[in-house]
């Protein structure tokens, strides 16, 4: 689609570009009007799909830029009424706080979640991801659904093991996350998280009666070389922090990264033939269509200029949109290609600066394990769907389909 027939479809009214009018296009495939708007500038006002005021910033300098800007604040105390009713999570964490606030909880946690504890996950990882592919390979006729039968199950069982989660409700809980973190009615974010809140509550009192030497039992009760640890609130935010964002964005990068392979059957045989693009390969899905469509909020503290364009500096909403950072062909040559064997340093799929996300290494470990056991137990893998047939999740933070039919042999 040219630039000028998608620019022509975008409704723009008193200089607000009107995402929200955009309807299911805009969901499946953001990419074009992203560029569409970045050929106009790097600033753009817009109504998200969430009805909320926000200012958009595009291409990968900007939006770069924009993640280490000392004049956005990560604290929702400073968002401006426009920026809408904001449900937070039940406990303050790393992703709602500024320095030096953000820099002590980064710190305690960081001293707990090392990367030996996840390098130290693999056996029971692939252990996990065995058992889930056995499962779905039994399906009668060769066909299932790979996000239920294993882009979910395996994340969210990770994530669980891994912080001493005990028997969880995981339909309740994949409800309650999916209306906190996706476009739902407030009312049902706000039941959502005082349902998490309930929940985790509940789970912090468990792992102070009977500790072990999971994370969260780990956090409870670490502190640093002046005694420093993290209170109640701040526990049940990382908890509920860990727990959500340590699984829902493996979710996106495992079922989008399939459906990437399995649109460009070329890169699907050439990673089939050689496994040790499989680092790469997964460097290129977080770029080419990660989870993580726009970065997590973030609020002025003051004027601030980019690319021409002021943003009033009282709590406006900024959103550095890391999807077109890492389509911008002046960062990534023939950026809307799928390459495996492609450069991909410097993409922002995990964010940038002193919020780059702290569970990286897990995700790609995941990632990496899952997509090496399902291409050697398959011989075979292909869509089971028309692309345009697949239904994507809603909201302007994270992106990935529902459902991803395949069929296997």
């Amino acid at each position: 689609m040219a630039d000028r027939s998608v620019l022509e479809k975008i409704p723009e009214t008193d200089g607000i570009v009107d995402l929200a009018a955009l309807g299911d296009d805009y969901v499946r495939d953001p990419y074009p009007v992203y560029a569409a708007l970045r050929r106009r500038g790097p600033v753009h006002h817009v109504r998200t799909p969430e009805g909320v005021l926000a200012w958009l910033v595009v291409g990968h300098d900007a939006a770069r830029a924009a993640l280490t800007d000392e004049r956005l604040s990560k604290n929702w105390a400073n968002a401006s009424p426009e920026a809408g009713p904001l449900t937070v999570s039940p406990g303050r964490h790393m992703l709602i706080s500024d320095p030096p606030d953000h820099t002590r909880l980064r710190k305690l946690i960081a001293k707990e979640f090392t990367p030996r504890r996840i390098a130290a996950l693999e056996p029971r990882i692939r252990e996990l991801t065995d058992g889930l592919l056995d499962t779905m390979l039994a399906h009668p006729g060769g066909r299932a659904d790979l996000v239920a039968s294993l882009a979910f199950p395996l994340p969210i069982a990770v994530i669980c093991e891994l912080l001493g989660v005990p028997d969880l409700d995981r339909e309740a809980f994949k409800k309650w996350s999916d209306h906190v973190l996706s476009y739902a009615p407030e009312e049902e974010k706000r039941d959502s998280v005082q349902a998490l809140a309930g929940y985790l509550t509940q789970l912090l009192d468990h792992q102070r009666a009977h500790p072990g030497d999971d994370l969260l039992s780990t956090l409870i009760r670490t502190s640093d070389e002046d005694g420093d640890r993290l209170s109640t609130n701040e526990l049940l935010g990382m908890a509920w922090l860990l727990l959500i964002a340590g699984y829902e964005t493996t979710v996106g990068l495992i079922a989008n990264g399939t459906l990437a392979l399995l649109r460009h059957p070329d890169q699907l045989a050439a990673l089939r033939a050689d496994p040790a693009l499989l680092p790469d390969a997964v460097e290129e899905m977080l770029r080419y269509d990660g989870p993580v469509e726009v970065s997590t909020y973030r609020f002025t503290l003051e004027p601030i200029e980019i690319g021409g364009t002021l943003i009033p500096g009282d709590g406006q909403l900024v959103l550095p949109v890391l999807a077109d950072a890492d389509r911008d062909p002046d960062r990534f040559p023939d950026s809307d290609s799928f390459d495996i064997r492609r450069r991909t340093r410097g993409h922002l799929a995990f964010g940038h600066g002193i919020h780059f996300c702290l569970g990286a290494p897990l995700a790609r470990l995941e990632a990496r394990v899952a997509f090496e056991l399902l291409l050697r137990r398959t011989a075979r893998l292909e869509l089971d769907a028309h692309p345009a047939a697949l239904e994507w999740r809603r909201g302007t933070v994270l992106r990935g389909v529902k459902s991803l039919p395949v069929r296997f042999g």
